[in-house]
């Protein structure tokens, strides 16, 4: 892993490596394979920040499983704006659905709160959440975040598909803002 990296006018420094991460997406499979066991979930991932994490999980993932995606928008440079905007939506009807959304990261959780809710406003059977990074200290939200891979401090990161204003989603590893 770099000291560190670059980005518009930021640095970022190391924080998780690419070992860490695989561990963490072999743990959170492994639950899934187990409360799933039989079951045929829709897993919708959330773009663009979780497609990395959204490969390597599912690869790992025994038996069936379907995978739609969903885009929204909540961040500009930062920071949340507070408001979700709804890019793409899901492309498949989820009534009677066991639903798993794959998220990269949940910090204040409007975002997820909102995409639940209307998952199950839309006849979902279940819904379950599936996150790489919590932020709990962070968290606002009244719901359980159902699978955590790993719970880190409140401050912004990056790589393995998490991004600063576009750049850094290609870093195989995780890089936070460097507190200076």
């Amino acid at each position: 892993m770099a000291e560190s990296v670059k980005l518009h006018e930021l640095e970022f420094v190391p924080y998780l490596e690419k070992s860490d991460l695989e561990q963490i997406v072999a743990k959170l499979a492994a639950r899934i394979n187990s409360d799933y066991r039989g079951k045929c979930p829709l897993l919708v991932v959330v773009l663009n920040g979780a497609f990395m994490f959204a490969s390597d999980l599912i690869k790992q993932l025994n038996g069936d499983v379907e995978v739609s995606f969903l885009r929204v928008s909540s961040y500009r440079g930062t920071a949340s704006t507070g408001e979700v905007k709804e890019m793409m939506p899901v492309g498949v009807d989820v009534r009677g659905r066991e639903i798993i959304i794959i998220e990269d990261i949940v910090d204040t959780g409007r975002t997820m709160g909102r995409i639940k809710q209307k998952m199950k406003d839309s006849g979902a059977l279940s819904v379950s959440i599936c996150t790489l990074l919590f932020k709990p200290d962070a968290f606002e939200g009244d719901y359980m975040v159902d699978f955590i891979g790993k719970e880190i401090p409140d401050r912004f990161v990056v790589g393995y598909g998490l991004d600063y204003d576009g750049l850094g989603r290609n870093l195989p590893a995780l890089y936070q803002l460097n507190p200076k």
